[in-house]
């Protein structure tokens, strides 16, 4: 253990970690990063295969963000943003609303993921009060949801290793079976369907539509549920029984938006339009904490009155717009539009179907490949005839991640997951590499 690793364990509490893991195995302490890798202390290379937690689109110290952040310090760090403005916060503003579904014409400013999530469902419910349906003061969200950590959003996520301890203090909300597409209770096909599984999330909307002021779900991609890919036509069938009760759908698009499934957002997919959309990661490119809440005038227009009728939205954030993330998130949709990424992607996307699939074809553990864009999932299983998982305490993920890290390949698992989720600057050789090293680590660990 190097000194910089002993300082780290004396001083610093890590997220997502029992940090009796780390007396064994110490945190990697980076030095530099650059493109898709980054190279830590004693200059080794690792391939950043999951874009360190889904948030870097364009590579490590990318030049033309450098720039864009180095020109904004030397004009304004940030400014309170009640009362106050500025360019870029306008500008980023005005290209969320032109490239978000139709619709979407205001925009909130809030710094993480989680707090989007806490202010949009505190902003459907503020509205349903204000416009007297002040019965409507429940959720719903989906099995194996996750949106975020803070109450509110541990609230309507059903991952027990986030939100099991916490339940005394989480609010009452309803929870529908959600699509499970590897393991179909109907025996359907993904790529087929028709969203039989949406049974569920249909019955208790119309069994409780009077309470109901809102469903919130990650559209096509539930992320920490292991990447579980499910159709379009699910979204389709949700907006509609939305709309007819009067429902907010709320699309959690943090992890998912920019690209990741192909598209600009997962909602282009199935054609519709969210009432609220939830939006970070990507959106700074992983250089600096921004969300936005985007959402329609017809919902701003119940929090649009004199001061005296106290019906502002009085939910903030003490860096709310600031300067250099919204000047950092500008320059990341410019790269977006102006260097064509979505149809580059597209060519990585099939560079990595083709190599992950040649791989998987035929191997004793793997269950499932699936992939939308930018993002794939490896799900190994026990047993491939029944899809039996492994038991969680085995730990087979952690163990094949290890592996790959000594390959200098960063592929972070989610329980018995292995997924890929890299920089939209990674090229075949990369491509190769990440793909070669999962399979090394797979089979290394399972002695094959």
């Amino acid at each position: 253990m190097n000194k910089w690793q002993k300082r780290d364990l004396r001083y610093i509490w890590h997220p997502c970690s029992q940090m009796k893991d780390y007396e064994e195995f110490p945190p990697i302490v980076i030095k530099k990063g650059k493109g898709a890798y980054l190279y830590d202390l004693e200059g080794k290379a690792y391939l950043d295969a999951v874009s360190s937690w889904w948030v870097n689109l364009f590579g490590h110290s990318n030049d033309r963000i450098n720039k864009a952040l180095c020109r904004q310090a030397q004009r304004l760090e940030h400014v309170i943003f009640a009362n106050f403005s500025h360019p870029p916060a306008i500008e980023l503003a005005e290209e969320i609303i032109r490239i978000t579904p139709a619709g979407l014409d205001k925009v909130f400013f809030a710094d993480n993921g989680s707090s989007a999530v806490e202010a949009a469902l505190k902003m459907s419910f503020h509205y349903h009060q204000q416009t007297g349906h002040t019965d409507k003061i429940r959720f719903v969200a989906i099995t194996d949801a996750y949106h975020g950590e803070t109450l509110g959003a541990l609230s309507v996520g059903d991952l027990d290793l986030y939100s099991k301890i916490y339940k005394p203090l989480l609010l009452k909300t309803f929870k529908a079976s959600g699509p499970d597409c590897y393991r179909c209770p109907y025996g359907k096909d993904r790529g087929n369907c028709d969203a039989e599984c949406f049974a569920s999330l249909r019955q208790i909307i119309e069994e409780h539509s009077g309470e109901i002021c809102g469903v919130i779900i990650e559209p096509l991609v539930q992320c920490a549920a292991g990447m579980k890919i499910y159709p379009p036509v699910y979204l389709k069938k949700l907006r509609a029984i939305c709309t007819k009760y009067n429902i907010h759908f709320i699309a959690d698009e943090i992890a998912v938006g920019f690209g990741r499934t192909g598209k600009m957002f997962a909602c282009e997919h199935a054609g519709i339009s969210p009432d609220i959309m939830c939006l970070s990661k990507g959106i700074t490119a992983g250089y600096m904490p921004l969300s936005l809440v985007v959402t329609t005038n017809h919902i701003y227009s119940a929090f649009y009155a004199e001061y005296t009728e106290l019906k502002a939205f009085m939910h903030s954030h003490s860096y709310t717009g600031n300067a250099l993330a919204c000047a950092v998130a500008r320059e990341s949709l410019s790269i977006l539009a102006e260097d064509n990424v979505l149809v580059q992607n597209e060519r990585r996307a099939r560079n990595i179907a083709e190599k992950v699939n040649a791989l998987a074809k035929g191997h004793p553990y793997v269950g499932e490949y699936r992939q939308m864009g930018m993002i794939g999932a490896l799900e190994l299983v026990e047993d491939k005839i029944s899809k039996k998982s492994f038991d969680w305490q085995r730990r087979v993920g952690y163990g094949i991640y290890r592996l790959a890290l000594e390959k200098g390949v960063l592929l972070r698992p989610l329980g018995n997951i292995i997924y890929f989720m890299p920089p939209y600057v990674v090229e075949e050789e990369d491509i190769n590499l990440m793909a070669r090293v999962a399979f090394e680590a797979i089979n290394e660990y399972f002695r094959i």
